[in-house]
């Protein structure tokens, strides 16, 4: 029993010594990878403002700009992990957490694919800069105002006043149409006259009235062209540029203001914008004449 105990006790200070005489060897090697983590840490606080500093240059939506910081922060703190793990000798352990991040990450990308996907657009449309703040688009069935472009998605005032929140997978992937790049738009209006009107005169009482609206571009290009023969009139569409802005959206006011000159000055020079005329034939095969249809009404 004597023996049983002295045996163990010598396996136990056996197993201590060589913990410590390990401890000892690798002590400068774990300061020195407290040192690192340290120094990587206080590192990664400078790297995502100085990130931050950048990317305002080129990024407008403050949120976009934090994430991607914060991931660049993070990423700094992880090789700083990676590089004490190694001064450790513990590769291996290091190769693990990184298969198991990335077998999460993996699973996490499919379950939230959806969520994935608006996130990615959002960054993608932040540094290609489709829209801004304030634009005018029409997009998914929507157009407004953008009032906030989100990490997840893009939020819309209409010019109805309603709050719309479309995700910027959406965007991203479909059409979008941003009125406000060229800060101009052009009015088009489809007009018809009567048959024995001149027309020539009615080109010219047409651009004549189109010249005096108000919100006009600086060059004022206004042009007709006629478009063919209707059943009761021959159809014109006539062209014209407006200022077109966010604090100025005037096209519905142009096209407005527009109809309201054109119809006054066709009244003043007597030019007639015909209804539309039909023509009952009561004498087709299978009917009737239309005196012996009415003689029937009076005998009635």
């Amino acid at each position: 029993m004597d023996f049983n105990i002295k045996r163990a006790f010598e396996i136990v200070k056996g197993k201590l010594e060589g913990w410590l005489e390990t401890l000892t060897e690798m002590l400068p090697n774990f300061v020195v990878a407290i040192l690192v983590v340290i120094i990587f840490y206080f590192l990664s606080k400078i790297v995502r403002y100085g990130a931050k500093k950048v990317m305002s240059r080129f990024i407008e939506q403050t949120a976009i700009i934090g994430l991607l910081s914060t991931i660049i922060s993070i990423i700094t703190v992880g090789s700083g992990l990676v590089i004490a793990l190694n001064l450790l000798h513990l590769s291996k352990a290091v190769t693990s957490i990184l298969a198991g991040a990335g077998i999460a990450g993996l699973a996490l990308g499919f379950a939230f694919q959806d969520i994935s996907a608006n996130f990615i657009s959002g960054i993608i449309m932040a540094f290609k800069k489709p829209l801004s703040v304030g634009d005018i688009i029409e997009t998914n069935g929507h157009t407004g105002f953008v009032k906030e472009i989100q990490l997840r998605a893009t939020v819309l005032e209409t010019f109805q006043g309603l709050h719309v929140i479309i995700p910027n997978r959406l965007i991203f992937e479909n059409a979008l149409t941003n009125f406000t790049k060229t800060h101009r738009r052009r009015v088009d209006l489809y007009v018809g006259v009567s048959y024995a009107e001149d027309l020539e005169q009615v080109k010219e009482v047409t651009e004549k009235a189109v010249l005096q609206n108000e919100y006009l571009t600086p060059e004022k290009d206004v042009k007709l062209v006629y478009e063919g023969f209707g059943d009761s009139s021959i159809n014109y569409r006539v062209m014209f540029w407006v200022n077109y802005s966010p604090s100025k959206p005037n096209y519905l006011e142009a096209q407005s203001d527009a109809i309201m000159a054109i119809n006054k000055a066709y009244k003043e020079a007597g030019i007639t914008i015909p209804f539309p005329i039909r023509t009952l034939d009561f004498g087709i095969k299978g009917g009737e004449q239309l005196r012996q249809h009415l003689g029937t009404n009076e005998d009635q």
